[in-house]
């Protein structure tokens, strides 16, 4: 059988009061998608509403977004999830949350995307998110009551990479110390550069820049089973 993961979208297009867009940020779909494929994965998509998963953050100069968006089935799966209720735990070696700054409104909200990755995660598998993606790891917690994140090294969306975009006031928590309330130890580089950390087969990284390395990570922990 081959290994399956699943992309977990947000559903929100509101950034707060501002009256701009907001959504999945794609480069962080397209990117670790292609080090999937090449790994020989399968990709299914996922998000909290179902339907079509708004979109945020194409740049028309990336040509692996290009390439990515080009194909008729991605461009058809982006546009018809399943709702995270609809989806079965045990189908799926990965779950990988995917940032933009929709997650923050209703990744944490979401019981069924949470209940989705504790399932994977005690079966054996790895949960994995990336930039604001992590915001779908606040609130999940394993059979033992436990947060996911408690005692974990873990890398997201840094405050000081929040206020760096203006957005600090706008988001409705700010990511990294929700995380560290949570007990996870915090890890982190310079603004805007790469980072990614695996810890137990939790796999996070810091910001766009890091979403393929989070993919790479997340390879090796599954092969390391």
């Amino acid at each position: 059988m081959s290994t399956k993961v699943l992309f977990a979208l947000t559903s929100h297009d509101a950034l707060g009061a501002t009256g701009r867009r907001t959504g999945f940020y794609v480069p962080e779909v397209a990117h670790p998608a292609a080090v999937f494929r090449r790994a020989g994965y399968e990709i299914d998509y996922v998000s909290v509403r179902g339907g079509a998963a708004p979109q945020d953050g194409i740049s028309p100069d990336d040509t692996v977004v290009a390439e990515f968006l080009a194909d008729p089935a991605t461009t058809k799966a982006l546009a018809t999830t399943p709702a995270a209720g609809d989806v079965k735990a045990e189908e799926y070696d990965a779950i990988y949350f995917a940032g933009g700054h929709g997650t923050m409104w209703d990744f944490p909200e979401s019981e069924e995307l949470a209940a989705l990755a504790a399932a994977i995660y005690e079966r054996g598998g790895a949960v994995a998110a990336v930039c604001h993606g992590p915001a779908g790891l606040v609130n999940i917690k394993l059979s033992d009551g436990s947060h996911l994140v408690d005692g974990k090294q873990i890398s997201a969306f840094t405050n000081e990479e929040e206020e760096a975009v203006g957005l600090t006031g706008v988001v409705p928590f700010l990511l990294e110390s929700t995380l560290a309330e949570r007990g996870a130890k915090i890890t982190k580089t310079d603004n805007f550069a790469p980072h990614a950390v695996a810890d137990q087969r939790l796999v996070t990284g810091q910001n766009p820049a890091s979403a393929a390395k989070v993919a790479e990570l997340v390879v090796e922990q599954l092969a390391a089973r």
